[in-house]
């Protein structure tokens, strides 16, 4: 099974910090990079993490405030002065946000993200797709999940006398008879779920996020605020650590990973503060830019 990373390009809320850039995550993926929110800056922190603009595949913008896209055309513009012909690339964003990109970038096709959200990107074992959160009009978050997949218990099926070929038409037919005895596909074999990254994107929370992030592997999550500013959270339509922490409870994650940190914040404040609020749920980390995370 092939590592799935996870690299934080950005991770701070509205404006930057000495060391914190734009929101933004790039997902690699059997040599292809899908990178969700580009904010300012997005193309250099690609340059620092290694991240190559040739694997790009697909952009996914949660939301239209620009720290969120700002980034999206010095990196297009980029991508047309580097490359003769660059690969296509599709960029998913809420309505209206075509209008943004100048139409000289044929590579470059923008898609609309319905207000209900739904799948966007379909791979060869994976799905991506959006669903509204609470933020401005048009927010969404995503989720990126890998096809589940059958896994044979081998030392149970040789034992019912399964060998070579039929391990194939067991799973074609869903029973075989073998040494007189009918076998079950079920018998022999059990399904492995995908593995499932969800991105909240800038929300407060809501019963669609916790259904959204059910049981996901990584629930990446805003983290705009501590709970002592919880009032202005909720006219903000952010989230706090603690309420964050909440949710991936709720929705039985195995990791949380904070990220879209105030800048009012210092570093050894977000840690103290934010991580220690979020202990609520015990698998907590907060992002920082450059963070790599594999699964």
């Amino acid at each position: 099974m092939s590592n799935m990373q996870i690299t934080f390009l950005g991770t701070s809320a509205s404006v930057p910090t000495p060391k914190r850039g734009m929101p933004s995550i790039a997902i690699k993926w059997q040599g292809e990079i899908f990178l969700f929110d580009c904010g300012e800056g997005s193309q250099r922190a690609m340059m620092q993490s290694k991240v190559g603009y040739g694997s790009l595949r697909a952009i996914f913008i949660s939301h239209l405030h620009l720290d969120h896209f700002l980034g999206i055309f010095g990196l297009i513009e980029t991508l047309h002065l580097l490359q003769p012909s660059p690969r296509e690339i599709e960029i998913y964003a809420p309505k209206n946000f075509e209008k943004l990109l100048i139409n000289r970038y044929k590579f470059a096709g923008v898609k609309e993200i319905k207000p209900r959200g739904g799948l966007l990107f379909q791979g060869n074992d994976f799905l991506i797709s959006a669903f509204p959160v609470k933020h401005n009009k048009n927010s969404y978050g995503f989720v990126f999940k890998e096809n589940d997949r059958r896994k044979f218990d081998e030392a149970k099926a040789h034992a019912l006398g399964l060998q070579g070929r039929m391990f194939t038409e067991i799973q074609n037919k869903g029973s075989l008879v073998v040494n007189g005895k009918n076998i079950l596909l079920d018998d022999v074999s059990a399904i492995k779920p995908g593995r499932k990254i969800v991105y909240s994107g800038d929300c407060a929370p809501s019963p669609a996020l916790i259904n959204a992030a059910q049981d996901a592997d990584i629930l990446i999550h805003e983290s705009t605020f501590a709970s002592d500013k919880e009032d202005e959270a909720k006219q903000r339509m952010h989230s706090t650590a603690l309420q964050a922490a909440q949710i991936a409870k709720q929705a039985n994650v195995k990791k949380l990973i904070l990220t879209h940190i105030s800048p009012r914040y210092s570093e050894e404040e977000s840690i103290k503060k934010l991580e220690g609020e979020a202990k609520l749920f015990n698998n907590t980390i907060i992002a920082n830019d450059g963070m790599v995370v594999e699964i």
